[in-house]
């Protein structure tokens, strides 16, 4: 199905919120949490990313890393602790652990881009996404392939991104390209990567995206300069940390649909 047939992409432009945004350097431990996530949206933002990956006993949380110790006050694997056992868990030292659920319904009138970061979160987000009739709010991505299928066979109907396999073909393969099949609908590039012989985000990408009925969305994109460049490129989104700036950006740029 064309990209712009699913409600997720209702509005021209798409303006993401990484992991909630963070506004200060000071906020940096907050990614990820209500907080981050209640800020992005009294600002303005109608798209928020985030991460979700499960407990020992299959809860699922909107967390990033596979340890707890980046940013939060205690140590070990999300996925060898019960819900319980991250009940006290603080991020930054102030901020629970939220659970996806939670935040769906928190925040109704907000869509969520998904990255699906272990096995174990691929039926319970499935599952979640059915219960709250969220299927129109939500795009799911995921740097596995296999995850990101399984997924897909669970919520056919959900929006989901390109595989990254399908993103290296769209970037690199060249003459190959007529051969570019993938049912993701949303191609979501990263600004930059390390070790990748070509700048991925070009013109002729962004071309073949449209071409075969896909939006293209970029990730993490923090400097203005770049921020229009993108744009001028013909982008259909931006995921940003620095989320004051981007906002400022769409709305001299005649982009910005959020709240103002």
């Amino acid at each position: 199905m064309p990209a712009r047939d699913f409600a997720f992409l209702d509005h021209r432009f798409v303006a993401m919120a990484h992991r909630g945004g963070w506004l200060t350097a000071a906020d940096v431990p907050r990614e990820n949490t209500a907080y981050a996530f209640r800020r992005a949206v009294e600002l303005g933002f109608l798209y928020l990313e985030t991460d979700v990956r499960t407990t020992a006993d299959g809860e699922l949380l909107a967390f990033h890393d596979d340890e707890l110790d980046r940013v939060t006050d205690a140590t070990g694997r999300v996925g060898a602790l019960t819900l319980a056992d991250l009940a006290g868990v603080r991020i930054g030292g102030l901020d629970p652990i939220p659970r996806f659920a939670d935040l769906l319904e928190e925040f109704p009138d907000t869509r969520f881009n998904i990255d699906l970061k272990d096995a174990g979160a691929v039926r319970p987000l499935a599952e979640a996404v059915k219960r709250l009739h969220a299927e129109n709010r939500v795009c799911v991505g995921s740097f596995s392939g296999a995850r990101l299928n399984a997924f897909r066979r669970l919520a056919p109907e959900v929006l989901t991104a390109t595989t990254p396999r399908a993103v290296a073909w769209a970037t690199h393969a060249f003459g190959l390209r007529r051969l570019f099949v993938d049912t993701g609908a949303a191609m979501q590039i990263p600004v930059r990567q390390a070790g990748a012989p070509l700048k991925l985000v070009r013109a002729d990408v962004v071309r073949l995206s449209h071409e075969t009925g896909r939006v293209i969305h970029v990730w993490t994109v923090n400097d203005e300069a770049e921020m229009h460049r993108l744009i001028d490129l013909g982008v259909d989104g931006l995921v940003s940390d620095d989320i004051t700036t981007l906002k400022r950006v769409l709305l001299a740029r005649g982009l910005w649909e959020g709240e103002r």
